[in-house]
């Protein structure tokens, strides 16, 4: 049977799912709308669909190790109660391994990849969230990779709140890297060392602290020694290496990881939820509405 535009854009309607999956569900049953809506349930694509305008900041952040190869992920929830379920567990964990094998380059990448079971990675998330029955996204991951003469260090915080993964350069000593780790989740770096800072930046902190200082009523011929006194502050506090490290504040974290005849080559800090808007709720007034109705 012919599938028409307006077939697809019942089904639509009826359902709140996407587009092509309207389409693929109505080709699957040959044009039955009933047959479609429950294909489309049973793929829990439909009742996913529902629940898409929510707000799924919770969650947990998870580490998967193989070898040379590493994988950090986000995967969010509606509540931290359900972050902290089995089958939300199963989840994360299973989200790794694929990515670690298949290795996308991006989350809509990663989404249209088939998994082990032969669904989609979204049709498995859609049927996570039919069987757990709150909103759940893979919202990022990022992919590393070192050779036999690195180490990583992976950090979970709170049980997954934060998640950190940092490789160091020239040393086998994984418990280095995971104090560096440890490190950067509790001080939250922007970047390894001063080059990665773009130029941009510096200038326009030259510019505040300028203005800053100048506010103050310094005298204009000191300002700028005091300015590069106070920029290097400002490094210390955004750079990792030249950061008092967090177990001997004696040391920076790059005397530390010197000390051991190597080099951090990268890290990645996921906080989870970190940029996603929450919805305030004020019970108070939700009640006392109902109460006028």
């Amino acid at each position: 049977m012919a599938i028409t535009a307006q077939m697809v854009k019942e089904l639509r309607q009826k359902t709140g799912a996407g587009m092509m999956d309207c389409k693929k569900a109505l080709t699957e049953t040959d044009g039955d709308m009933e047959k479609a809506i429950d294909f489309l349930r049973e793929k829990g694509i439909a009742k996913a669909a529902k629940k898409a305008d929510r707000i799924a900041a919770e969650g947990s952040a998870y580490i998967e190790v193989s070898g040379n190869e590493a994988v950090i992920l986000e995967v969010n929830s509606e509540t931290d109660f359900v972050a902290k379920n089995e089958g939300f567990q199963t989840l994360i964990k299973e989200l790794a391994q694929h990515l670690l094998v298949n290795k996308p380059s991006t989350v809509e990448e990663a989404h249209e990849q088939k998994m082990d079971n032969g669904t989609t990675v979204q049709e498995y998330i859609n049927a996570a969230i039919a069987k757990i029955g709150e909103k759940l996204t893979l919202r990022r991951f990022e992919i590393v990779t070192k050779t036999d003469n690195d180490a990583f260090g992976a950090y979970l915080h709170m049980g997954g709140r934060i998640g950190v993964l940092t490789l160091l350069e020239g040393t086998t000593d994984e418990a280095t890297a995971k104090d560096v780790s440890m490190h950067i989740a509790a001080i939250k770096p922007k970047y390894v060392s001063r080059d990665q800072v773009s130029q941009d930046e510096v200038e326009r902190e030259r510019e505040v602290l300028t203005q800053q200082a100048l506010n103050e009523g310094k005298p204009e011929k000191i300002v700028a020694k005091m300015v590069e006194g106070r920029l290097s502050k400002y490094f210390e506090d955004i750079c990792l290496v030249d950061q008092s490290f967090v177990k001997n504040p004696d040391l920076k974290v790059k005397q530390v990881v010197e000390a051991k005849g190597a080099t951090v080559k990268s890290f990645v800090r996921f906080e989870v939820g970190e940029g996603i808007e929450k919805r305030q709720e004020n019970f108070a007034e939700e009640v006392m509405s109902q109460v006028k109705k």
